[in-house]
């Protein structure tokens, strides 16, 4: 099963839009209820506004109605063990518990496994936001 998303991701690469630092990223995101959907980074010369692999897949999934998600594969061109940005990690948050499994491309047939939970800790939600509104409100 990683296979084939890690095989998405990777066909995802090819349509990756990296004119300034030529490292593409490709992401395929797999929902809970097993609906596939990939995306590629696209830069823009400022680079603040350009797009990460899995903000796109993520795009795409809950544009077609999606909003949970159990696993996600991102490899990028260099095979290099890349794992998703602090705000790509946020932006899974949003979607997803602790427990979505994330798989980064180490090239070949290695894979490297880890949870959200492990790669952002203390994560920010609705609840930690409630509850800091609430805390300025006992002030």
């Amino acid at each position: 099963m990683p296979e084939e998303l890690l095989t998405r991701a990777r066909d995802a690469l090819d349509d990756a839009y990296v004119p300034y630092s030529e490292y593409s990223v490709g992401a395929a995101l797999r929902t809970a209820d097993g609906e596939v959907y990939v995306g590629c980074n696209i830069e823009n010369a400022n680079y603040s506004n350009s797009l990460h692999a899995e903000e796109v897949a993520v795009a795409e999934a809950v544009k077609n109605g999606h909003t949970a998600f159990e696993r996600i594969a991102v490899t990028s061109g260099a095979k290099d063990g890349v794992t998703p940005c602090g705000m790509c990690r946020q932006t899974l948050a949003e979607f997803a518990d602790e427990s979505l499994v994330v798989v980064c491309d180490e090239g070949g047939e290695e894979t490297t496994e880890y949870t959200l939970g492990e790669l952002l800790p203390d994560t920010i939600s609705l609840d930690t936001l409630n509850a800091a509104a609430e805390s300025r409100e006992d002030v």
